[in-house]
C-alpha cells in the first residue's frame, strides 16, 4: 500500500498508453476522446446556473430604475415605453424613449442617446431587417437604424431588440418616467413541485455523462489485458498488472481532461452562434462554477482508476493469457436489486411531503433515491442482456454471429447502452412529471382563439377616426374578418345624490350587427337596434345596478362626465351632450367576447347614434386572419403600428403557461438535447472500438467468404438487441420511477404511455448509429486487417 509502487505502476502505464504501439495510441485516443466529450458536458452544465444569472443581471442592468417616483420632467428624466411584437414567432423586444432635458442618461449598450427618429438595434436584429426575410418588420419599425447596441444591453447575441428615439411619446401613452436604468426586482421563491422537476432533470441528465466517462476509459479492455498478460509472463505479479492497467487509463482520462477542456473552450466561442430552445449566452457567461469545476477535474481522473480497478477484479491475468475467453461465472442479481431497494427507501417515506405551497424540498432525499435508483437499473442491465442473449437461438448467419459474439461477451455489448437506459429511464420520469405538473403550472385563459386571434385598440380624436381605423383594418391583407366597435361611456345626467362620490356610469359599444354578437346574446339585429346588456355579475364584474344606475330602456344619458374630476384633463365648456336610449331597447345577456371577458353596457348600431358626438373614443379590434395568406399576422401587426405605434397588439391564446415552469422546462429541454447526444456519440464511439477490437475477426470472416451484407446485419443486430433489453428496462424502471416521483407530490400519472416517444429515439439510435458505422465496418473487413506486428 506505499505510494512508491503505485507511482511507479501508474508511471508504467501512462507510458503504455502513449507508446504501446498504433492499437495502444489509438485507444488511448479513443478514451480522450470519450472522457472529452463527457468533461466538456459537465463543464457546460456547470456553467448553466451562471450562465443564467448573467442573464439576469443583464436583463435588470438595462432595464429603467423604478425605485424613485419622478413626478415632474427634469434635465435627466425621459419617457418610456416598453413595446414588444412578434415577427414570424420570434420576439422582438423594444424600448422607446424620449428625453425631457438635455441631459438625458443613456442606455445601456449604447454610445450615445439616439436621436430623435433613430434607434440602436441589436446585431441579430440589424442582419435580420438588411435581408429580405425582415422587409415587413422594417416597415413595422418607424425609425432609421442610427448604430448597434452593444453586450450590455443585451440578454443574449441572438436577441432581436431596439432601443428608439420616439418624440410621439407624451404623458399620455407611456409607461412612465425615469432618471436612470438599472432596477433589480426580488426573485420570488420557486414552488416546491418546480424545484422536484429541476432536482430530478439535473440528475437524469448528468448521470448518463457520469456513465458515458465511466465506459469510456474501459474502451479497448481486450487488448490491454492482453498486453498484461506478456507482463505476468516477465514477472509482474497480479497487483502490479492492475496498478498498471489503472495507470494505462488514467493517462487516457487525464487527456481526456485536456481535451474536454479545450472542447469546452471552443464550445464557449461558439455559444452566441447556437440557440436551442430560445437560449444562447455571450462567451463570457459561460463559465463553469469554481466549486463544480474543480469537482468534474478531480473526480474524473479518480473515477477512472476506481472503475478500471473495479473491472479488473473480474478477470485473471495469467502469464500464458487472460481467463475471460473461458465460460463467465453467471451475473449476481441480488446486489443489483438491494440498489434499486435502497433508491426505493430514500423516495418512498416522501411520498406526500410536497405540496405546492412549499417553497423548500427535501433535496437530499429526492438526489440520492433517484441516483441510486437509476444507478440500480444501470447494474440491473448486464445481468438482463446476459440472461436474455442466453436465451437466443438459431436464425440467418447474421443473426447467428450477433448473437455468439454477445453470449461471449455481453458486458461490453451492456456498457454501450448503459447510457441510453440511464438516459430513457430519466427521460420517461420526466416526461410523466411533466404532464402530471402542466396542467397545475398552465391555466386556461377563457379567450377563444377559434373567433378571434389577434387584438389591439387605439385612441381617437372622434368616432368617424374610431371606425376609419377599423376600416383601415378590415382592408389590410391577410384579413379574413373583423370584430370592430367604438368604445365610449355614458353617464347619468344631472345632480349627485346623497352619498355619491361621482355619477354612476357604463361603457358604451357601437358597431355592426356582427361584431355585437361578439359580446351578448342579441335575438335578433338589425341596423338602428340599441341593447343594454348585462353581465350579471359574473367574472367578479358589478352587479348589473351598476348598469342600470345609469343606463335603461328609455333613460337619457350623458356623452361626457357630468362631474369631472379637477385633476382631470380640461373639457368643453357647457353641458354634456345628451342621447336617449330607445324605450324599445332590449336587455340582454352578456356572453364571454373572443378575449374571455364579460362585458356589460350598452350596445348600439351606428345609425341609432346618428350625430351625436362621443366621449374620448377607442377603437377597439379584434381579427380574424386568413390562414391562406402566410403572414397574415404580420400584415395586421405592420397595420396597427402605423395606424398608432403605441398600440398593444396582443395574440389571443386559449392556455398560458406559468413564466417559471416555462424557463424550467427550456433548460431541461436544452439540457435533453445535449444528453442525448452525447448518448448518441458514446453509442457510436463505443460501437467504433468493438469493431476495432474485432478487425483480424472481421477480415479473416471475409477471407472465408463471409457476405459483407451479412457482416453489416450482424452489426445491427449486435447494436439493437442490447438496446431493445435496456429500453424494455427503461420503460419499467422509468415508468416506476415516475410513479414514485408523482406520489412525492400527491399526483397521478396523466398518460401511461408517456414512454412511446422515448422508444422511438431509442430505436432511431439503433440505425443511425448502424448506418454511420457502416463505412469504418467495410474499411474493416479488408484483406490489410489480416496483418500483424
Amino acid at each position: 500500500m506505499s505510494p512508491r509502487p503505485w507511482a511507479r505502476d501508474l508511471a508504467l502505464g501512462a507510458r503504455f498508453a502513449a507508446t504501446g504501439g498504433r492499437s495502444g495510441v489509438l485507444r488511448t485516443l479513443l478514451t480522450a476522446s470519450g472522457v472529452g466529450f463527457g468533461v466538456a458536458l459537465l463543464l457546460l452544465a456547470a456553467s448553466f446556473p451562471n450562465m443564467l444569472f448573467q442573464r439576469e443581471v443583464r436583463e435588470s442592468v438595462r432595464a429603467v430604475d423604478g425605485s424613485e417616483q419622478v413626478t415632474s420632467p427634469r434635465p435627466d428624466s425621459f419617457l418610456h415605453l416598453s413595446r414588444t411584437t412578434v415577427y414570424r414567432d420570434d420576439v422582438v423586444s423594444g424600448l422607446l424613449l424620449r428625453p425631457e432635458g438635455d441631459a438625458p442618461p443613456v442606455p445601456p449598450g449604447a454610445d450615445a442617446f439616439p436621436k430623435a427618429g433613430e434607434m440602436l438595434v441589436s446585431p441579430a436584429l440589424g442582419e435580420l431587417l438588411d435581408s429580405p426575410e425582415g422587409a415587413l418588420l422594417k416597415e413595422r419599425l418607424p425609425f432609421e437604424v442610427a448604430g448597434t447596441i452593444g453586450e450590455a444591453g443585451l440578454i443574449g447575441p441572438a436577441e432581436l431588440r431596439y432601443v428608439a428615439h420616439a418624440g410621439f411619446l407624451d404623458p399620455e401613452n407611456l409607461d412612465g418616467r425615469g432618471v436612470r436604468f438599472g432596477w433589480s426586482v426580488p426573485e420570488e421563491p420557486m414552488n416546491a413541485f418546480l424545484i422536484l422537476l429541476v432536482v430530478v432533470a439535473c440528475v437524469v441528465l448528468l448521470l448518463p455523462v457520469l456513465v458515458f466517462v465511466a465506459t469510456a476509459v474501459r474502451f479497448g479492455g481486450e487488448q490491454r489485458d492482453r498486453r498484461l498478460a506478456a507482463l505476468r509472463l516477465i514477472g509482474a505479479d497480479t497487483a502490479s498488472t492492475r496498478r498498471i492497467a489503472a495507470g494505462e487509463s488514467l493517462a487516457g482520462a487525464l487527456l481526456g481532461l485536456l481535451v474536454g477542456l479545450g472542447l469546452f473552450a471552443a464550445a464557449r466561442q461558439f455559444a452566441g452562434a447556437f440557440t436551442i430552445w430560445d437560449v444562447n449566452a455571450y462567451p463570457g457567461d459561460v463559465m463553469p462554477m469554481p466549486a463544480l469545476a474543480a469537482l468534474v477535474l478531480a473526480v474524473v481522473p479518480v473515477a477512472s482508476v476506481v472503475v478500471t480497478l473495479f473491472a479488473m477484479r473480474g478477470v485473471v491475468v495469467e502469464p500464458l493469457g487472460v481467463v475471460r475467453t473461458s465460460t463467465p461465472r453467471r451475473r449476481r442479481l441480488w446486489w443489483r436489486l438491494l440498489l434499486l431497494a435502497a433508491g426505493a427507501a430514500f423516495l418512498v417515506p416522501l411520498m406526500g411531503d410536497v405540496e405546492a405551497t412549499q417553497t423548500d424540498l427535501d433535496t437530499v432525499g429526492v438526489v440520492t433515491g433517484t441516483t441510486l435508483a437509476l444507478i440500480g437499473l444501470t447494474t440491473l442491465l448486464p445481468w438482463l442482456v446476459e440472461a436474455g442473449v442466453k436465451r437466443l437461438g438459431k436464425g440467418p448467419v447474421a443473426w447467428q454471429l450477433a448473437v455468439r459474439r454477445l453470449q461471449l461477451s455481453s458486458g461490453t455489448a451492456a456498457r454501450a447502452v448503459s447510457g441510453v437506459v440511464v438516459a430513457a429511464t430519466g427521460a420517461i420520469a420526466l416526461q410523466m412529471l411533466f404532464q402530471a405538473m402542466e396542467s397545475d403550472f398552465t391555466q386556461l385563459t377563457g379567450q377563444d382563439s377559434s373567433r378571434a386571434q389577434i387584438v389591439f385598440g387605439t385612441d381617437a380624436e372622434t368616432a368617424d377616426d374610431a371606425r376609419a381605423v377599423i376600416d383601415r383594418v378590415e382592408r389590410t391583407e391577410g384579413v379574413a374578418g373583423v370584430i370592430g366597435t367604438v368604445q365610449s361611456t355614458v353617464w347619468r345626467p344631472g345632480p349627485l345624490k346623497k352619498g355619491e362620490e361621482f355619477a354612476p356610469m357604463a361603457s358604451l359599444r357601437v358597431g355592426d350587427c356582427a361584431s355585437l354578437r361578439e359580446y351578448a346574446t342579441l335575438p335578433s339585429c338589425e341596423d338602428g337596434d340599441v341593447f343594454v346588456f348585462l353581465a350579471h355579475g359574473a367574472q367578479g364584474n358589478p352587479d348589473d345596478s351598476h348598469v342600470t344606475r345609469a343606463a335603461r330602456p328609455g333613460a337619457t344619458v350623458a356623452l361626457r362626465d357630468p362631474h369631472p374630476h379637477p385633476d382631470e384633463p380640461k373639457r368643453p365648456a357647457g353641458a354634456p351632450p345628451l342621447w336617449r336610449i330607445p324605450a324599445d331597447a332590449r336587455v340582454v345577456d352578456s356572453r364571454p367576447a373572443p378575449t374571455g371577458m364579460y362585458e356589460y353596457g350598452v350596445l348600439a348600431t351606428p345609425s341609432a347614434l346618428g350625430t351625436a358626438v362621443l366621449d374620448e373614443p377607442d377603437a377597439q379590434v379584434m381579427v380574424r386572419l386568413d390562414p391562406s395568406v402566410p403572414d397574415a399576422a404580420e400584415f395586421v401587426r405592420n397595420a396597427a403600428a402605423d395606424i398608432d405605434p403605441t398600440s398593444h397588439v396582443s395574440d389571443l391564446k386559449d392556455t398560458e403557461r406559468d413564466a417559471a415552469f416555462s424557463s424550467v422546462r427550456t433548460g431541461i429541454l436544452v439540457g435533453s438535447t445535449l444528453t442525448m447526444l452525447l448518448v448518441a456519440a458514446s453509442l457510436l464511439v463505443s460501437t467504433l472500438e468493438q469493431l476495432r477490437d474485432r478487425k483480424r475477426l472481421l477480415s479473416s470472416l471475409v477471407a472465408f467468404g463471409t457476405r459483407r451484407s451479412t457482416l453489416s446485419w450482424s452489426v445491427l443486430w449486435q447494436t439493437a438487441v442490447p438496446i431493445i433489453l435496456g429500453l424494455a428496462l427503461a420503460v419499467a424502471g422509468g415508468l416506476a420511477l415516475g410513479v414514485v416521483l408523482l406520489r412525492l407530490g400527491g399526483q397521478q400519472v396523466r398518460d401511461w404511455w408517456a414512454f412511446l416517444p422515448v422508444v422511438g429515439i431509442g430505436l432511431g439510435l439503433i440505425a443511425a448509429v448502424t448506418l454511420l458505422s457502416l463505412p469504418p465496418l467495410w474499411r474493416l473487413m479488408r484483406a490489410d486487417g489480416l496483418r500483424t506486428e
